[in-house]
């Protein structure tokens, strides 16, 4: 099988919406070119942060429909998979080929604390209901299952899974990872603020998520980690790290929404349950937002 080596940023992008709920493919596609240009190496729809588990199948196949026709095989693009059922995710899983996925980023299956018999039966399942390179996304903060590097030593024999997208907010975990597994998977990390201690250890992506909203600064601030160049990359971390901390709180998708809105590639929009943040906390959030946006680097 030749599968590829996904590296370099991968961003987790939100699904714009309208203010009734319904989809905007074509700011969504504004915001996918935008991404784009900035250099990124993939594009990821669907996730966490792009409401999946909100969104209906025919809607989230929409979504994918529309970044593979943006990209034009420039990036590849992967869908997540948070279904919650094995034949539901499957079934996700072969429309998005029919439509031209390059690949996913699966997660454990959703709402169900699965044991960790059947959180590897899972992903072993997943992985044979598609052909494609995939990602298993690993959040333990948040869908309270973790796969640890010795269970990643038990799924090396999965070939098409060929990267870890890992966000237990531990860095000592890609040093463990690299001395249990080596380079058998593409090792990304998936917490925002945690972008430079990951870099310095050893990783070969990052999937972002703040940085969909200043995609160009966010491109730079990978290129220096990868030039070792560690004082100009604090220094634009530095400006950038009231930003990516609003990745690291339970409204994340309402505070990244607004902060594309602020830098003009996107509206606030999200899907019930939730809503727009108001009062206090959307004058906080919006105070972060704004300072660091007047400091913004030329």
């Amino acid at each position: 099988m030749n599968l590829p080596k996904w590296t370099g940023v991968f961003p987790a992008v939100v699904t714009q919406m309208h203010e009734d709920q319904s989809l905007d493919l074509a700011a969504s596609a504004r915001h996918f070119e935008a991404l784009i240009e900035s250099g990124v190496s993939g594009l990821i729809v669907c996730g966490s942060l792009g409401e999946n588990q909100c969104l209906q199948p025919d809607e989230k196949c929409a979504v994918v429909k529309c970044a593979v026709e943006t990209a034009r095989g420039r990036v590849p693009v992967l869908s997540g998979v948070a279904e919650m059922s094995t034949q539901a995710a499957a079934r996700y899983m072969q429309d998005c080929e029919k439509l031209g996925a390059s690949g996913f980023m699966i997660m454990p299956a959703m709402v169900y604390k699965a044991d960790n018999r059947e959180v590897m039966h899972w992903f072993r399942t997943m992985a044979k209901a598609t052909t494609l390179p995939w990602m298993l996304y690993n959040n333990p903060v948040g869908y309270s299952i973790d796969v640890t590097p010795e269970m990643f030593a038990e799924l090396a024999d999965v070939e098409n899974l060929v990267a870890i997208k890992e966000s237990s907010a531990n860095p000592r975990r890609i040093t463990e990872l690299r001395l249990l597994v080596g380079d058998r998977y593409q090792l990304f990390t998936g917490v925002d603020d945690l972008i430079l201690e990951c870099s310095i250890l050893g990783i070969d992506g990052w999937v972002a998520g703040s940085g969909i909203a200043f995609p160009k600064e966010n491109q730079k601030l990978w290129q220096l980690t990868r030039e070792g160049r560690w004082d100009e990359a604090r220094t634009l971390y530095r400006w950038t790290q009231p930003l990516m901390k609003l990745d690291t709180h339970t409204h994340f998708v309402q505070y990244i929404k607004l902060l594309c809105q602020e830098t003009g590639l996107g509206k606030e929009w999200v899907r019930e349950p939730r809503i727009p943040i108001t009062g206090t906390e959307r004058d906080q959030v919006l105070k972060i937002i704004r300072e660091a946006l007047a400091k913004r680097p030329a």
